[in-house]
């Protein structure tokens, strides 16, 4: 069909990824062994033979994707954490080259991944906007007609001749998105980066996303956990779960396949981590008790292993509702911890809130992380139910002084080793 703008046939991308051992401190004779094992290996091959290393496995981050999108579709990508949202915007964007399958794209795409994608942090704003724009295939003088509206936009006036290092996560999101949406790209990728600028620009986003699309025919792919934004925003969604498309269709079907699969998920484990960066992994997020009944203490626990001496400029618990809307904040950095973590040791963070005054229900438990170059939102990493107090369902009030956002009073402590919770 001639209005199809973007065709995925067969789809899949493979990663090799290790596991490491619980004891990263290896004795000599385990080194000597290993190194014995590595040379039997290699002279198996060499006679045509394979040897199976438990080290190692694959693991499909997308498995025979297949779809179409039309020309001016406005199509929702939802799904868990690890679902492989990101990676197939990434295979689109072309930064990413999938392992099997193939893509035909008609039209210039222009991708706003994560903070900051596509800048040179040493230019300036103003240097960016131009070098942008070059990347999508403008010419400067297109380039020029659009700048003041860009600028306008982004709301940056003061900071344009300001390297973009220097930018707070917001400036970089606002610069970025109205680069990307003002240089009049045929499709738009947009990922879960706006969720880091503040609820005025992330209407104002979306209003200018529902623009280009209804009034100049452009195709946008969308990547949110909220999913009242993506009721309201899209056509049609897309739900992938464990690398494959799990369902296509009309937004409230697919959502409605989205929140129940929630009722499946799997425990973090040291045997299944979250890989938070090159050196740092979640290996446990313990809640107790859990349900917890709505307006009573509840109790986080967070083990941590880095691989080497790592600090954690800031840490927050996220609170989310099942529909994406954030409802609660636990800021884990607190005046008496450092939270500086050594390497090869595990550290744990122990956090007690006096009531959750929540209604009843599920939420969705995330985790903000800042360390060192590493800035991200970490979602879907457990479920805290909420229940109602007594047979009627008498639930928490909420003081008339909680407005949006709840902060919760906290207490924080941390551990080197493990100390956790009985019975978790």
């Amino acid at each position: 069909m001639s209005d199809t703008v973007i065709q995925v046939e067969n789809l899949g991308k493979k990663y090799i990824i290790g596991h490491q051992q619980q004891k990263r401190n290896k004795m000599l004779r385990e080194a000597i062994a290993n190194g014995a094992k590595s040379l039997g290996q290699r002279l198996l091959s060499s006679w045509g033979k394979s040897l199976a290393n438990p080290a190692y496995e694959e693991f499909w981050a997308l498995k025979d994707v297949s779809f179409e999108v039309k020309q001016g579709d406005r199509i929702g990508i939802i799904g868990r954490n690890g679902a492989g949202k990101s990676t197939l915007l990434k295979i689109l964007s072309r930064i990413t080259e999938p392992t099997r399958g193939r893509i035909r794209i008609k039209g210039r795409v222009a991708s706003l991944l994560e903070v900051g994608t596509g800048f040179h942090p040493e230019l300036t704003g103003r240097e960016n906007i131009f070098l942008n724009g070059a990347i999508l295939g403008m010419s400067k003088v297109e380039i020029k007609r659009k700048f003041d509206e860009i600028v306008a936009f982004a709301e940056v006036e003061k900071f344009l001749d300001t390297p973009v290092k220097r930018y707070s996560s917001g400036m970089y999101v606002r610069l970025a998105f109205a680069v990307a949406a003002h240089l009049e790209p045929e499709i738009l990728v947009v990922d879960e980066v706006l969720a880091v600028g503040d609820s005025q620009f992330q209407k104002k986003c979306l209003g200018k996303m529902e623009d280009v699309a209804q009034h100049e025919g452009r195709t946008i792919l969308f990547v949110s956990h909220n999913m009242n934004a993506i009721e309201t925003f899209c056509t049609s969604a897309m739900h992938l779960k464990s690398g494959q498309l799990f369902g296509t269709g009309a937004v409230s079907d697919q959502i409605e396949l989205y929140l129940n699969s929630f009722q499946d998920q799997s425990k973090i484990t040291s045997n299944n981590p979250i890989q938070l960066g090159e050196n740092l992994e979640l290996q446990r997020l313990a809640i107790s008790p859990n349900p917890v009944v709505s307006g009573e203490p509840v109790e986080f626990v967070l083990e941590f292993w880095s691989s080497k001496a790592t600090q954690l400029d800031e840490a927050a618990l996220l609170i989310h509702s099942v529909t994406g809307i954030r409802v609660a904040l636990l800021n884990l950095k607190t005046n008496d911890l450092t939270h500086k973590l050594d390497g090869a040791k595990t550290y744990t963070i122990f956090v007690s809130t006096k009531s959750i005054p929540l209604v009843a229900g599920d939420y969705s438990i995330g985790l903000f992380l800042s360390c060192g170059s590493l800035m991200n939102n970490f979602l879907d990493l457990s479920i805290l139910t909420v229940v109602d107090k007594g047979e009627f369902g008498h639930s928490f009030l909420y003081p008339n002084r909680l407005r949006g956002l709840i902060e919760l009073d906290l207490n924080v402590h941390s551990c080197i080793g493990k100390d956790f919770m009985g019975g978790n």
